[in-house]
């Protein structure tokens, strides 16, 4: 099959949207070229340019079309309109049912043909998120950076098309086979027949055109430079990204840290070399202490070895360390303590007040908390008032990344207790799906204060996350929550968590504050449940069957807590996994099925059996059976005891396989009807005592 190339070459895309483009390159041009039947892409992009390598069919072949045309009896008019949309004639219709039809052939076209005119159109309406306008005259192509070539080659010659739209348009703009290589080290264009051509030929002039080698040789390169002093690189997956779509030809160099900014805390000096220079940080091979190096990639080979540009990178990182020292000397002439009262200036929502209010409202609630997590209350009372403290730092306010990671320092500083400083540190934990969370108990109190009223707070004045929209994390808080209960075994009640958080928060006052409460357990509480199931989902544990247990878990004691729904979930699926619980599921749907179509007719048949009608032993004995099993049920749930309660339910199969076998539900006799439905709805209100089995599918 021909080979189809495309390379669009611009000046420098930021490095955050080129993976995006070439993946949108991708999907617009398998929706273009889809009558060739494109296969799977090489996808490439760099610095300086996005391109796409895929075979095709050499053409599209003649085929027949139909196309359905107005009613038989519609207006002259629209007959006429549809004829005009297809240059069609009248004897070209045919009658079919109450339709017309028109019937044709749709001419073949080369793969050229169509990829000429397929491809102006893909890269005018092309999706960047930011883009530019720029050309001669009254253009208006935009770009993320201006466009200067594209090379456009099926089988290695050009397929020729241009940018021009109407005779005013003065971008120009044509296809051809040139492009560049490096900027400064091969400058100038030359000539390319296809993708491997074009890859060999921009290596020989100092570019790497796959991204992955790209990466693979900055890794690689950061790591040697590291080893050749006996040192490691701080991992960091997002910066060495970042770097591979800075740099075409990586060369990998070592700097030196001055020795007078040591003392500054390790993640300062990484946050600003990460954020102002994009350098990599450095420890110790040996001992993992931070090393007073740091390495960088620069974009060209230099003739001095890269002497040169080390001077020059650290001298501007002498700069930037020093501005660092300024804030961190400037920070601790201030007692955290003392800029309580700073927080006031800083808001934190215009409903929800600032974030002294925020303070004032952890602390109380971090207080609430600790006793039930075994942290000291009058630690957890004042790391929850210091928590958001360090936000009126300079430090923190020239890198937001290092809120909390100030405030533990400050607090050491200041002479705190240890555990107070960790919790400033820890309280923002987890951050995301590959964070640790919080260990100590002060941290974990204040943690869980923090997220339970970022939750309370936006739930309160209506901003909850709607679709894919979340712009105040609170998914993320929610799941949080979840991952401190669990990892740390807690046995904690939410909703009086959540009753102390909304109580902080001065809600106007309403006439039922029960039922508002009530409200908030509901959609607080539902809302951190359906992000457990998610996440039970994940680990294998069925969306349906993780319903059922909460279902029914909500009216019992313990309907807030998460462990607890977490086991009875896992037990009812263990229960499902077996013989006896897929029959028992099987006699439950059937039951209900049962009294749920005599319910209509003359229901409800609710309420105690009357033993004396029964008739045949299998209604005395299922009678019996679901006695026992509702007490075991109650009793082990008491006792939190699932597996008794899962074995007190399967003891049921053999009982009302006998009733369904032998017994005529609706007998002709109304009385013995009447009992026997009431005895199938207790098979319904006994296994809904641990699970609503209605909610599970399959």
């Amino acid at each position: 099959m021909p080979e189809f190339f495309l390379e669009l070459f611009s000046e420098e895309i930021p490095a955050r949207l080129q993976a995006r483009g070439a993946e949108t390159l991708a999907r617009l041009i398998a929706e273009a070229l889809a009558p060739l039947t494109p296969g799977v892409p090489a996808l490439f992009w760099g610095p300086r340019r996005i391109a796409l390598a895929v075979e095709v069919r050499g053409e599209v072949a003649a085929r027949e079309s139909t196309e359905r045309g107005p009613r038989l009896s519609a207006p002259e008019a629209a007959l006429a309109g549809f004829l005009r949309k297809h240059n069609a004639a009248r004897e070209d219709l045919v009658a079919e049912g109450d339709y017309w039809l028109l019937h044709g052939l749709i001419a073949g076209q080369t793969a050229s043909e169509l990829i000429a005119a397929a491809l102006p159109g893909l890269l005018w309406r092309f999706p960047w998120p930011k883009s530019m306008r720029w050309g001669v005259g009254n253009s208006r192509f935009t770009w993320v950076r201006p466009l200067r070539r594209i090379v456009c080659l099926l089988d290695g010659e050009v397929v020729r098309f241009d940018l021009r739209q109407g005779e005013d348009d003065g971008h120009g703009l044509t296809s051809g086979n040139e492009t560049e290589g490096h900027r400064f080290m091969a400058p100038g264009a030359f000539a390319v027949r296809g993708v491997n051509e074009w890859q060999k030929a921009l290596r020989e002039r100092f570019v790497i055109a796959d991204p992955a080698e790209r990466r693979s040789r900055i890794a690689e390169g950061i790591a040697e430079v590291a080893q050749a002093k006996g040192l490691n690189v701080v991992e960091d997956d997002g910066l060495l990204d970042e770097v591979t779509g800075l740099v075409e030809w990586p060369v990998a160099l070592l700097g030196a840290i001055d020795a007078r900014f040591m003392d500054l805390p390790p993640e300062v000096r990484q946050v600003s070399m990460r954020v102002n220079q994009r350098y990599f940080a450095l420890h110790s091979a040996k001992d993992h202490t931070p090393a007073p190096y740091f390495a960088f990639v620069a974009n060209i080979a230099a003739s001095d070895g890269g002497a040169a540009i080390i001077a020059g990178n650290e001298r501007v990182l002498r700069a930037r360390l020093a501005d660092a020292r300024h804030f961190y000397d400037l920070d601790r002439r201030v007692r955290l303590e003392s800029r309580v009262e700073a927080l006031k200036t800083v808001t934190f929502h215009a409903r929800l007040g600032t974030q002294y209010d925020r303070a004032k409202r952890l602390e109380k609630l971090a207080a609430y908390i600790a006793p039930l997590v075994g942290a000291d209350v009058d630690l957890a009372c004042r790391a929850g008032l210091l928590a958001k403290v360090d936000l009126t730092t300079g430090m923190v306010g020239e890198f937001p990344e290092l809120q909390g990671v100030m405030g533990y320092y400050y607090a050491l500083y200041d002479g705190e207790p240890r555990e107070i400083a960790e919790a400033i540190r820890d309280h923002y934990l987890p951050k995301g799906a590959g964070d640790s969370v919080p260990t100590a108990p002060v941290p974990i109190a204040v943690a869980l204060a923090d997220k339970i009223d970022q939750l309370a707070g936006f739930f309160a004045i209506g901003e909850r996350p709607t679709g894919s929209g979340d712009p105040y994390a609170l998914r993320r808080a929610a799941l949080g929550v979840i991952r401190i209960i669990r990892e740390h075994r807690l046995r904690l009640s939410l909703w009086p968590l959540i009753d102390s958080a909304l109580g902080s928060l001065n809600l106007p006052a309403v006439p039922d504050e029960q039922a508002q409460r009530a409200y908030y357990h509901v959609s607080i509480g539902g809302f951190i449940e359906e992000r457990l199931k998610i996440q039970l989902r994940e680990e294998d544990l069925r969306h349906d069957i993780a319903s059922a247990a909460f279902f029914a878990q909500r009216a019992d004691e313990g309907r807030d807590d998460l462990l607890l729904l977490i086991a009875k979930a896992q037990a009812l699926a263990d229960l499902l996994k077996a013989e006896d619980g897929t029959n028992l599921l099987a006699g439950y749907r059937r039951a209900v099925n049962i009294v749920r179509i005599e319910d209509k007719k003359d229901g409800p048949h609710a309420g105690e059996p009357d033993p004396s009608l029964f008739t045949q032993p299998e209604e005395h004995a299922l009678h019996e059976a679901l006695a026992v099993a509702s007490g075991d049920i109650d009793t082990a749930l008491r006792a939190e005891d699932f597996a008794a309660a899962m074995r007190a339910m399967a003891g049921l199969r053999t009982p009302i396989d006998a009733f369904f076998n032998k017994v005529t539900v609706n007998d002709p006799n109304p009385d013995l009807r009447r009992n026997r439905l009431k005895l199938l709805s207790r098979i319904r209100d006994t296994m809904n005592r641990f699970a609503d089995f209605s909610l599970i599918e399959g």
